[in-house]
This record gives C-alpha cells, structure tokens and sequence, in this order.
C-alpha cells in the first residue's frame, strides 16, 4: 500500500550510470507522495541527464559543485546532510560504491554521505562482470555492515546487450525501500506506550499458580 511522505527531507543522488534517466521518474514519485527532495548529482550524472530536468522537477536548487555556497549560507554538504531524513542514491556506480565504503569525499554526493546521520538506501547500477566483482561486492557488504540499505539490482537485458545482474532495481522496490525506513523511523513517535518488566504470576487455584524467572532485563532495555 502506498504511504505518505508528506513532510519528509530526501536527498536524491544521482551517479554516473547509464540508469540515470531513470532518477527522473523516481524523483516524481517521491514529490507525488509529498517528499521535499534535493538532488545532487555528480559530474558523470550530468553527462547524461541535463540538470536542470532534475531542477524544474524538484522546484529546488541542484547540488553539485562542492566549492559552491549559494545554496546556503552553511557550509552546504553539512547543512544539506542536517537536514534530510533519508539519503537515496538511485543509481549507485560502482566508484560511488567505492568511494562510500572507503571513506572518499572529493564530490558533494561523499561528502554528504560522510556527513549525514540519516538512513542510507542504495541502489546499485553497473554491468554484470562489474556488479560481481568481489571488491564491489565487498564494499556493498562494507556498508551493509554499517547499517546501508541495499536495494539489489535486478536480472535482465543490460546496456551493453548482456543478459545478467546489475540493472537499477524497479521503481516500486526503492520506494518501498524508501517507506520502510521512513515509515519505521516515525512509527511511535508521540506515542506514550507502557512496558511491563519482571516475572508475571497466574492464578490456577486458591493455593497454586504459574509462573516464570524473568528477570525483568528485557522490560528495561526496551524501556
């Protein structure tokens, strides 16, 4: 079922994949469904989607020059990355990938990643043989391990006529990526719930009842 962003911060980056044009449909989706999104792209991205397409859409300034202020009077990459309450890289290139796991920030799209304390949703683009190399697929589990959402590419034709693993995941999958995290963030918030702790006791007769050794350990971590 398709949930509501109303009044939810998204970062959108877009690298430097063939998929890219496909960051315009998700882009429209996640205004549809009431998200303010931000786009940054890096230098490969804008060779094949125009910026300003992602600019008219967005009704918002395209972030892409990392020396550049006029976006904000902050320092940019760590205003924007404040800000946001999630950070969706659709599509992710293998250097992207790279330069994540490995701590790189020499563009805006590494920088805010480096700076940002949101959730993370990937979604990796790249030719079959490159997908499965073992050093991409050792820096996706890199950030798998620090708490990064992968959306697994899918099997298919790809752009170089190759028939494999590596296509951007369908829109549907990174959007329900999307809601879950954010929908998971904000399940409770300004709710007042009561947690119980400790061994409960019920009655069977006058003289015996059931019992157990809770410690009451778990009540409190929860609480």
């Amino acid at each position: 079922m398709e949930r509501s962003l109303e009044g939810k911060e998204i970062i959108l980056g877009v690298t430097g994949s063939i998929a890219a044009y496909k960051a315009v449909e998700i882009l429209r989706e996640l205004t549809r469904r009431g998200a303010a999104v931000t786009v940054v792209m890096t230098e490969s991205a804008q060779r094949f989607v125009a910026p300003l397409t992602f600019e008219t859409l967005s009704r918002r300034p395209l972030l892409t020059d990392l020396f550049t202020l006029e976006y904000d009077k902050q320092i940019g990459h760590v205003a924007s990355a404040g800000r946001a309450d999630l950070l969706l890289v659709a599509p992710a290139t293998a250097n992207t990938i790279a330069k994540f796991a490995h701590g790189l920030a020499d563009d805006f799209l590494s920088n805010i990643y480096l700076s940002s304390t949101c959730p993370v949703v990937l979604a990796p683009a790249m030719d079959l043989e490159m997908y499965a190399h073992p050093a991409v697929q050792g820096n996706l589990g890199t950030l798998k391990a620090r708490g990064v959402s992968i959306v697994e590419p899918e099997f298919g034709e790809l752009a170089s006529g190759m028939i494999g693993r590596g296509r951007l995941a369908e829109l549907s999958a990174i959007l329900q990526a999307v809601e879950d995290l954010l929908h998971r963030q904000g399940d409770l918030k300004g709710e007042t719930v009561l947690v119980t702790a400790g061994p409960t006791q019920e009655p069977l007769d006058p003289v015996r009842y059931l019992s157990n050794r809770s410690s009451g350990k778990m009540g409190f971590a929860i609480a």
